[in-house]
């Protein structure tokens, strides 16, 4: 490496290091529930074994450049068969195996996620619309509606309980995003689409809509805020009752 190039690999890894600020050692948002949790800890895994893939894959090329580099063993090419059966059945099964096993904790990991609660704590319609969004508490006859000016609408949940959210579209296709949670989920015409949001830490959460649904999409932005459960019980009490 030349010295007019190291300033260069120090800038580099220096806006490396400040995008990763906030985030988890392997990028992704921190996760703020508990299906965010199994999507974060699949993805771990996933990197995990890609690392050691490649790390078998570099030591084997390097190895092989030491080994038969010209020199001391210019003369030495090695085996020069046509075929070895043991090697070609391990390079066979070994990418069969690990496809196998990763598609099984992807498996696993997708019915975590999408699994819906008998009995959920709380139930959220969140309604989709050019270009707001809306929630609906229907327990208690709850409503908040985003306006196209001023702050942006905020879904309440109270940490540890499980909501149960229902996706719904007034118009065009959504999608429902809030990047703690790990997960994004269309809201599209005729289709039911229901999740579980189980929120394990505090905050104030960003979300908006990740689904480019018309000239203003970009406003289409909303917060979940999560409390305790004493906190929620005094904000639904709080809040005006019926639809505005």
């Amino acid at each position: 490496m030349s010295a007019r190039q190291l300033p260069r690999l120090v800038a580099l890894a220096s806006a490396v290091a400040l995008v990763g600020c906030g985030r988890s050692p392997l990028g992704l948002p921190h996760a703020a529930s508990t299906q965010a949790g199994h999507t974060a800890g699949l993805f771990r895994g996933m990197v995990i074994a890609a690392l050691v893939v490649g790390g078998l894959v570099w030591g084997l090329i390097a190895w092989s450049l030491i080994r038969y580099r010209r020199g001391r063993f210019a003369d030495d090419v090695g085996s020069q068969r046509s075929y070895n059966i043991p090697v070609e059945v391990v390079y066979t099964a070994l990418p069969v195996v690990i496809v196998a096993v990763l598609f099984f904790f992807s498996l696993h990991t997708e019915r975590q996620v999408t699994e819906l609660s008998a009995h959920p704590d709380v139930r959220v319609e969140v309604i989709g619309f050019q270009w707001q969004w809306q929630f609906r508490y229907p327990t208690a006859d709850v409503t908040v509606t985003g306006a196209s000016a001023g702050e942006p609408p905020e879904l309440v949940l109270p940490v540890g309980q499980t909501t149960e959210l229902h996706l719904i579209t007034r118009d065009v296709n959504h999608a429902f995003w809030v990047p703690r949670f790990l997960s994004k989920r269309d809201l599209i015409p005729g289709v039911r689409n229901v999740i579980d949001v189980t929120p394990t830490t505090t905050g104030t959460f960003a979300g908006r809509c990740a689904e480019f649904c018309g000239l203003d999409h970009w406003r289409m932005n909303f917060t979940v805020r999560v409390v305790s459960a004493a906190d929620y019980r005094s904000w639904l009490a709080a809040q005006p009752k019926g639809t505005p």
